[in-house]
């Protein structure tokens, strides 16, 4: 088990997207660490779930409902969040993920070929992976910015993927958004170094999540062929687990480990980005 940072113990929370299989194990951490945990989804529900886990272990957490791409309820949830915390310290840009009329078939080009071809992609679709994974990351951090400029040791800590460096196959607006995050992040750091607020990314490789899970399993469990690329392509020949990400987020949000970094995107992933493949 991690030793517990008792530098944090006492400190604010706000992760968007909280209740995702990543993001809940990230909460339940924090909390661990006694760090008061706002979780903040579109459905009251799920983010419920995670707050209960919280609880149950003797955290203190409250699920907020909200859109990113909503600032009016990003400021009704920032109004609650005060309202019940007093302040904001740490943001978790969780939120984000993928949508059918934004994915071709193939994986390349092939006349006649079955499946969406670039050509057949939906722009709704597109704009709207690609909001959801970067301009809600932009709305997020302006409502909250404010608020954390005013804590002591504030931190951002954005979601990005091994596609911001080469896209994947099939999926362009996903890839084109995590590509966006890695030049924001950077962006933000420079712009708010001498404030005093830290902005970093997290570059998760290959997990299984419940967005993903079709796509990398078949159903009776075994791995599609394009599990078994990215597998191949693995050095450590396995998915990440969600608690494969808790050292990094601990070690980006806690500024007595990392107070003189800002404004990088840290992979985690088996060593994926640094094989040529030969």
């Amino acid at each position: 088990m991690i030793p517990v940072h008792s530098n944090l113990e006492g400190r604010v929370a706000v992760i968007i997207g909280g209740s995702g299989v990543l993001c809940s194990k990230m909460a339940s951490e924090l909390a661990r660490h006694g760090v008061k945990i706002a979780i903040l989804n579109r459905t009251a529900e799920s983010g419920k779930l995670v707050v209960d886990q919280i609880t149950e272990s003797g955290g203190t957490a409250i699920s907020v409902v909200a859109d990113v791409l909503d600032r009016a309820s990003l400021e009704k949830a920032k109004d609650r969040i005060v309202e019940e915390f007093g302040g904001v310290d740490i943001l978790i840009n969780g939120a984000g993920g993928n949508h059918p009329d934004a994915i071709t078939g193939p994986e390349t080009y092939e006349e006649d070929a079955e499946g969406k071809s670039f050509f057949d992609l939906d722009e709704r679709g597109f704009s709207t992976v690609f909001s959801s994974n970067f301009t809600g990351t932009f709305l997020v951090s302006q409502v909250f910015g404010k608020l954390l400029l005013q804590a002591k040791a504030p931190v951002i800590l954005n979601f990005s993927s091994m596609s911001s460096y080469a896209p994947m196959t099939k999926v362009p607006a996903y890839s084109a958004a995590k590509a966006s995050i890695n030049n924001f992040t950077m962006w933000m750091a420079v712009h708010f170094a001498e404030a005093g607020l830290r902005v970093n990314a997290i570059a998760p490789g290959f997990f299984l999540t419940k967005q993903n899970r079709d796509l990398l399993l078949n159903e009776d469990g075994s791995y599609t062929p394009r599990s078994q690329k990215i597998i191949t392509g693995t050095p450590m020949k396995r998915f990440g687990q969600p608690e494969d990400l808790l050292g990094t987020m601990l070690w980006l949000v806690d500024e007595s480990y990392s107070g003189f970094v800002t404004g990088v995107t840290v992979p985690v992933d088996g060593g994926f980005m640094a094989y040529s493949g030969v």
